[in-house]
Parts: C-alpha cells; sequence; structure tokens
C-alpha cells in the first residue's frame, strides 16, 4: 500500500491531529492499523489511565474487550461530521481508516468517535 502524504500537526484546540499535505479523494483507504486487544478487565485498568482517551472498543460477537491501535489511528480526532470512517477487522485485529468525503490539502482528517461518520450522538467528553 502506498502511503499517503499524512503528517501530524497541532490543532486549534485538540492538541495533535493527522493532517494530509495533498488533496485525497472519497472512498480511499488511508491506514490500516494493527491493534493490540485486552480484556474488559484491561480495559478497567486503562480508564484509569490517560491511555483512555486513545483505546477503542472492541466488541467482537458482543464481548466486553477494548484494543490499542498502533499506526496514528488513535491521534485522529474525532468530528460528529467527520471525513474518514473506521472499521474493525476482528479476523485479522486490525482498523482501516477510510475517507468518506474528499478531503483538501492541509486538512484534518477526522473520525467519528461513535464509529459512523455521521452519527450526532454525544460522545463521552461532550456529556460531562
Amino acid at each position: 500500500m502506498a502511503i499517503l502524504d499524512l503528517y501530524i500537526g497541532e490543532t486549534d484546540n485538540k492538541g495533535r491531529g493527522v493532517f494530509t499535505s495533498s488533496a485525497i479523494k472519497a472512498g480511499v483507504l488511508v491506514e490500516i492499523a494493527p491493534v493490540i486487544v485486552m480484556s474488559g478487565a484491561d480495559r478497567k485498568l486503562l480508564d484509569q489511565t490517560l491511555l483512555h482517551d486513545y483505546i477503542f472498543e472492541w466488541q467482537p460477537d458482543g464481548a466486553d474487550m477494548c484494543c490499542m491501535a498502533l499506526g496514528w489511528a488513535p491521534i485522529y480526532n474525532h468530528s460528529y461530521k467527520s471525513n474518514c470512517e473506521y472499521f474493525m477487522d476482528y479476523d485479522e485485529n486490525t482498523i482501516r481508516i477510510q475517507t468518506v468525503k474528499n478531503i483538501a490539502a492541509g486538512e484534518e482528517l477526522t473520525i467519528n468517535y461513535n464509529g459512523d461518520w455521521d452519527n450526532d450522538e454525544k460522545v463521552w467528553f461532550d456529556v460531562f
């Protein structure tokens, strides 16, 4: 897979984020991130640390697990109208990030932490 012109940069109000230095069309796979799968008990421990903000729920067949994605997947910031979507591959233990909209050069790539790119249900940090 070719590496796109992605880079990590500072955002105005969210810390670091993933950006592109060239335009990317909708429907492009931008990353396949391997994951480390952990148990629900591990999740309770991780929830007490800064890693809580970077883990993903991992629920094959409804299991109560979590995962730490490697690569840049944990750095994509949340947007309720994101320009990318992520997909869990429980057989391969990976997360795929794919664009759902055309993205301009210099634009930040975002995912919706709810899982669906246009889901407007409040995420945990907007509830409090």
